[in-house]
């Protein structure tokens, strides 16, 4: 039977699935909410507008530059490796996975990229807008990442009596992420569980691929 898909075409299909998604869900929320304004949706799920300068689930490390740099370059490798594996015919879960790892990193790039031009600032006063007439809140490659989905499953205190943090506030789970974040967790999860195997095997099989290239062009 064919398949309606090609590994290609489906790799393709979730990169751009999943950044529309994840670009309309930031849009809303930049453009309709204060900054840290919350939406209670149950007692262990919130939207709630943050935003960050640094990688995956608000983490901030080197700065904001090198970050967005390093996004790049890091996509550049992830497309590049994507089409070898589907070239060669990888198995289709694993190409899903770094199909959405791909996805989430792109995500957040155009934010990083875009986001300080096109918008201006999100205050607890001001509702951002799209392209305003004073310019936005920053410069290219200094826009500031959307995060929104907040998980306290678990929101209370520890016991008095635990020695070092007795009584002290505890929140399970406290980062606040997006949905390219949760693409890129999906992804890395998926494979870690499913197709561990399958990245030893890739390293070794493109290896060889590549030295088989340079001895056809030395011929």
């Amino acid at each position: 039977m064919k398949k309606l898909l090609t590994q290609g075409q489906l790799s393709v299909l979730i990169v751009f699935a999943v950044l529309i998604i994840d670009q309309i869900i930031k849009i809303l929320v930049k453009t309709n909410m204060y900054w840290h304004e919350s939406i209670r949706i149950t007692d262990w799920f919130y939207i709630y507008f943050t935003e960050n300068n640094g990688m995956a689930f608000g983490m901030e490390i080197f700065g904001k530059l090198f970050l967005t740099t390093f996004r790049i370059v890091a996509v550049g490798l992830i497309i590049w490796y994507l089409a070898k594996i589907v070239k060669q015919n990888y198995k289709t879960g694993y190409i899903v996975c770094i199909s959405l790892i791909l996805a989430g990193a792109i995500g957040n790039i155009i934010d990083s990229v875009f986001y300080g031009v096109i918008f201006n600032e999100s205050t607890h006063s001001q509702i951002a807008s799209f392209m305003p007439e004073g310019g936005g809140y920053s410069t290219w490659f200094y826009g500031k990442v959307v995060d929104m989905f907040y998980f306290p499953i678990i929101d209370t205190n520890w016991p008095a009596w635990l020695p070092f943090v007795g009584g002290e506030h505890f929140i399970f789970f406290s980062p606040i992420f997006n949905f390219a974040d949760a693409a890129i967790s999906c992804g890395i999860i998926a494979l870690l569980l499913f197709y561990s195997k399958y990245l030893n095997e890739s390293y070794h099989s493109l290896d060889k691929g590549d030295k088989k290239e340079v001895e056809n062009h030395e011929k």
